[in-house]
This record gives structure tokens, C-alpha cells and sequence, in this order.
């Protein structure tokens, strides 16, 4: 036995050597290349093109997080990199690949803008495209911004216009015998109606409808300006589509065909003698240490995107989870207000909503920010609908896109239940409750008469809320606001119209109307400090051993399984089912 334990205690304190002699192993090399770093400075070369491959898509923001997996490029890394740019006399232009990503014409929007900022400064944008694949707007609208649209020879040329798609379970669920009982306020709370219909609502047939109209109007207007033709002639253009490449450049819709190689080397040449290539996401990280130093009032900047839950996201080394999480937000804001360097608070938020409380533990903090001197002022992303209108709705300014998708003041609450539908396949399944509702959001069992009483009761009363905040907010009548919520999704034009946003525009627009309220000099530059703060290097090893191979090789055959479309639109559905809790979530929303 004492010989069984002697070899257990060498056991033990060789694998603590270990883990200790590893740590202080990485802590040297990251040490050896910090020193490096400064006597190298950021590694860049002295003439620069700067290329950036968005056509994968991208996220509107990614966690600040240390991650050993990689991160991809997000549209504000892209935004502040590009301002960055525009200031570094290295940097003499872009190169952009683009045409499959389909995207959004908010996110579209967004990057455009970023695009025309970047070229004000003197450098040039060459967009190319092996084809505009999508039949959607987003993609032609991005590159339209550049100065000229290279396009590979014979390639399909499909951007057509805007359109939208939903899934409804409905009919699913009546094959299976499973019970939907979910209850929305009100009419045009369209995420219900995937779960209770099998086609589209009028309303929900209405509010979509406009909100494509909106869409492919602004989206054609800003192409034809950016394209310098009218927009009659734009959209009698793009009538045509599909078509190819050729007939795209008789319509003045590209500018050259090439290969994208063909296109790089033009790029390049453009750059000037001895220009070398730098990926943008290399440029963003190399320069994003500097980016909270410097001269220039000190701005919280707090980015969310995805939906809001409960609790705290956490997240591995192997990558965070996207979503706006209420405890890591909240602190975030309460940090940030109590931070005396900072003058203003700028939230980035693109989030179709979700949980009811977390949404209201953010607008909370959001108000004791406001509550200590600080100014709070909201960037939309390509959607803040929902919780994400709900957490935005006190803010000082709120500044969205054209096409943000907005609004939506409603709630959702209810559960599917599948007992009858385990008796399908031979299963039965018995339940035990003590009290009257213990088994209220049970999945076996339906609701009976007086828990649907309850639910609407719940509903009612978290709408009534949602609305008084957004009138208080917004120092719009109660009335006013009643008779635009209803679950209502809106466009950024028409939300401006309803009074629900300020102005119209993109980050660096936020930016502006920041600088008006916290009274800093319209021409002086501002200070970015982010939101939460980065974990140290040792706070961030912990988490490795919070991985193991087996989840690793069990989500990679998952995401293999789950990768075509229809499993995608299906799961996705089926995962946002409503489980009993009431909620702030617009889903059914368009794509492009």
C-alpha cells in the first residue's frame, strides 16, 4: 500500500510539473514575442494594399476573448481597420473579393459606408467577383461602393432584387401529433407564427412585404449614386438578371473582366512600386493594440450581437459563443459608467432579442449609466428588433441603417409538447407534479384552461411594460407607441418615420451624434475603450482544460450532419421553439 501511494504522489507531482513547466513555457514565448513586437513595431510593410475575402459572410462583431481558434474578420473589425487605414500612409488602397456571401442590405450598408469613408481619404477600392451568385442585393451594393467592380468572364450575374423565406412546423407538428399553445403580442409577432401556421399571416405578409419594398429601393438608389446612373436605369438592369458577365459590363454594372488573379495584380500595380499585399484581418489585429491609446476624449465602445440570454456566455479557448449575455453586458455598461476617463457610452447592437430578463437587466444598466452623466448612444447593426429595440430604447441617440431591421415591440410566450407524440413510436411518458403548476412548462403536457389564462395574463402584462419603457424612452405618446408596436418589424426609413430611431447611418454616424451629446469637438478624435476588458493571459489558460477531445470530435460530426440548408432552417426552428418562458425574439426575418 505505501509503495502504491509513493508511486500515485510521483505521479502527482510529475503532472504538476508538467502543467507548471508548459505555463511558464507559453508565458516565455508570448514574452519573447512581445519583445520582438516592440523592437519590430506592428510587422507591416511600408506600402500596403490592404485584401480582405468577405465572401464566407461575416458576423457584425465577435467576442473580445482570448481563443486559440480563429476569429473571423467582423464587420466592425472591418469598420475601425479601415478607419485606421485611412489615417496610415502605408495603407494606398483595398482589395476585395466579394459576390457569394449574400449579404444583408443593412450589412451591406454598413460596410459601403466604410468603403466610401476609407476611399474620402485618397485611397482606392477594387472589388472583384468570380460571380454575384446570390440573387439578393447586399453583395452587388458592397462592391458598387468600390471604384471599380472587376468580374470573372462567363460567370453568372444574379442579383435580382429582395426576397424572403420562412419555415412553419406547423404542419410537421400536426404529422406528429405534437401541441403548439403559443400565445403573441400582437398581430405581427411573426416569430410565433412559425410554430401555430402554415403560411404566412396577412400581417405577417404585410410588414414583409414592406420591409423588401424598403429594402430594394434604398439598396438600388445607393447603387445607382455609387454607380453614377439613375435608377430607373439600374433597376430595368437588373430586370435582366441572371445573366453573365458580358452583359453585365455592356450594362455598366462591372467595370472589367478578369480573373481575380488579373484583378490583384491591378490592385497591386495601383498600390504603386513595391506594394505588397496585407490581409485585412492581419492589418486589424496588428493595429487594434494601439487603438486605445493616443490623443482624444476616452469613449466606451460595447459591442453585442446575437441573442440575448440569460447568465454569462463563459467561452473556451476553442471560441466563444456569439450572443449578448446579460450579466457580461450589464457589467460591461456598469463598468464602462463608472470608468471617470470615459465621457460617453456607444453600444453596437445587432441582436434579433430573446430572453425578456436579460433585455431588462441591460436597459437597467443602460439607465444608471444615463443616471451618472454618461451619454449613451446605440449603433445598429443589421437588425435590433425585439429585445434588441427593448435594450436600446432609452438610449440618448439611436442611429440605424437604412435597412436595419427594427422595432418589433411585442413578446412571445407559449411551448410545443410532444406526449402524444412519443405514443407514435411505442413510448409513454407519466408525470408527477406537486402544486398546481409545477408542471407548467412541462413538454409532455399541454396546457390546461387556467395556465393559457396565466400565459396570457404573463404576455399582457410584459407587453404593456415593453411599451411604457419605449414611450418613456423615446418621449413618444403612449398611444403613439401602441399603435406602431403590435410586433411590428421596420425598416430603418420607415422607423425614423415612426420615431423610433434619430438618424440614419452607420457606425461613424453614431460616432458623430456621440460627439454632439457628450460635447466633444466635432473634428477631434475619440478614443475607443473597450468593453469588457480583456482577460489576462492566465486567466484565459485556465480555460483549457475546460475543452475535452471528446465534445471537440462530438460537435464536429454534428456540424457535418446538420450542414445542408433544410437541416439547417429546420433545427434552427425547432431550437427556437418556445419552452414555456415569455420572450423578446423576432425571427422570420429576411435574409436579403
Amino acid at each position: 500500500m505505501l509503495g502504491f501511494l509513493r508511486w500515485a504522489r510521483s505521479i502527482l507531482v510529475g503532472t504538476l510539473n508538467g502543467l507548471i513547466k508548459l505555463t511558464l513555457a507559453i508565458a516565455i514565448i508570448f514574452g519573447i514575442f512581445a519583445v520582438i513586437g516592440l523592437v519590430e513595431g506592428d510587422g507591416l510593410p511600408s506600402k500596403m494594399v490592404l485584401t480582405a475575402d468577405l465572401r464566407p459572410g461575416m458576423p457584425d462583431s465577435t467576442p473580445d476573448s482570448f481563443t486559440l481558434s480563429p476569429q473571423p474578420l467582423s464587420v466592425m473589425d472591418a469598420v475601425l481597420a479601415l478607419d485606421r487605414a485611412g489615417r496610415d500612409p502605408r495603407v494606398k488602397g483595398a482589395f476585395l473579393r466579394l459576390g457569394r456571401a449574400g449579404l444583408s442590405i443593412p450589412r451591406a450598408e454598413q460596410l459601403a459606408s466604410a468603403v466610401k469613408r476609407f476611399r474620402a481619404t485618397g485611397r482606392f477600392v477594387v472589388a472583384d467577383a468570380q460571380g454575384f451568385l446570390s440573387t439578393g442585393l447586399g453583395d452587388y451594393l458592397l462592391a458598387s461602393s468600390a471604384n471599380e467592380i472587376w468580374m470573372q468572364p462567363n460567370s453568372p450575374f444574379s442579383a435580382a432584387g429582395t426576397g424572403a423565406g420562412a419555415v412553419f412546423l406547423r404542419g410537421l407538428f400536426d404529422k406528429v401529433e405534437a401541441v403548439p399553445q403559443i400565445v403573441k403580442r400582437a398581430d405581427y409577432k411573426s416569430a410565433a407564427d412559425m410554430y401555430m401556421e402554415k403560411d404566412y399571416t396577412p400581417a405577417d405578409r404585410k410588414q414583409t412585404t414592406a420591409l423588401l419594398q424598403s429594402w430594394y429601393d434604398t439598396a438600388t438608389a445607393a447603387a445607382a449614386a455609387a454607380r453614377k446612373i439613375t435608377p430607373a436605369k439600374l433597376v430595368a438592369d437588373l430586370q435582366a438578371s441572371p445573366q453573365f458577365t458580358a452583359d453585365a459590363k455592356r450594362a455598366g454594372l462591372v467595370d472589367k473582366i478578369g480573373y481575380d488573379d488579373d484583378a490583384r495584380k491591378a490592385a497591386l500595380a495601383r498600390g504603386g512600386r513595391g506594394a505588397r499585399a496585407v490581409p485585412l484581418r492581419r492589418y486589424a489585429g496588428a493595429t487594434a493594440n494601439g487603438s486605445e491609446f493616443g490623443d482624444g476624449a476616452r469613449v466606451a465602445l460595447i459591442t453585442g450581437s446575437g441573442e440575448i440570454v440569460d447568465g454569462s456566455a463563459g467561452g473556451g479557448l476553442l471560441g466563444s459563443q456569439t450572443v449578448i449575455a446579460g450579466d457580461d453586458f450589464a457589467q460591461a455598461i456598469r463598468a464602462a459608467a463608472a470608468d471617470r476617463d470615459v465621457k460617453a457610452i456607444l453600444l453596437r447592437i445587432d441582436s434579433p432579442g430573446g430572453s425578456v430578463i436579460a433585455s431588462d437587466q441591460i436597459l437597467d444598466a443602460v439607465k444608471k449609466a444615463q443616471a451618472r452623466g454618461k451619454p449613451v448612444i446605440v449603433s445598429m447593426g443589421a437588425v435590433a428588433a425585439s429585445g434588441g429595440y427593448y435594450i436600446s430604447s432609452s438610449a440618448n441617440r439611436i442611429v440605424a441603417e437604412a435597412g436595419t431591421i427594427t422595432g418589433s415591440i411585442g413578446v412571445l410566450t407559449g411551448k410545443v409538447t410532444f406526449g402524444h407524440s412519443l405514443g407514435l413510436i411505442g413510448v409513454t411518458a407519466h408525470e408527477i407534479g406537486i402544486g398546481n403548476n409545477a408542471l407548467f412548462d412541462s413538454a409532455i403536457s399541454p396546457y390546461t384552461p387556467d395556465q393559457m389564462a396565466s400565459l396570457n395574463k404573463q404576455a399582457d402584462m410584459i407587453y404593456a411594460d415593453f411599451m411604457r419603457k419605449v414611450s418613456t424612452g423615446r418621449k413618444l405618446p403612449l398611444a403613439k407607441v401602441q399603435e406602431i408596436a403590435k410586433g411590428r418589424v421596420w425598416s430603418g426609413v420607415d422607423a425614423k418615420r415612426q420615431g423610433l430611431v434619430d438618424r440614419l447611418g452607420g457606425f461613424w454616424t453614431a460616432v458623430a451624434e456621440l460627439k454632439r451629446i457628450a460635447k466633444i469637438p466635432e473634428k477631434s478624435r475619440v478614443v475607443f475603450k473597450r468593453y469588457p476588458r480583456p482577460h489576462g493571459f492566465f486567466d484565459a489558460l485556465t480555460q483549457i482544460f475546460g475543452e475535452s477531445e471528446a465534445s471537440i470530435r462530438a460537435l464536429q460530426g454534428w456540424a457535418t450532419l446538420a450542414n445542408t440548408p433544410a437541416a439547417r432552417a429546420v433545427i434552427s426552428a425547432l431550437a427556437a421553439t418556445p419552452k414555456g418562458g415569455v420572450e423578446m425574439r423576432a425571427t422570420n426575418l429576411p435574409l436579403n
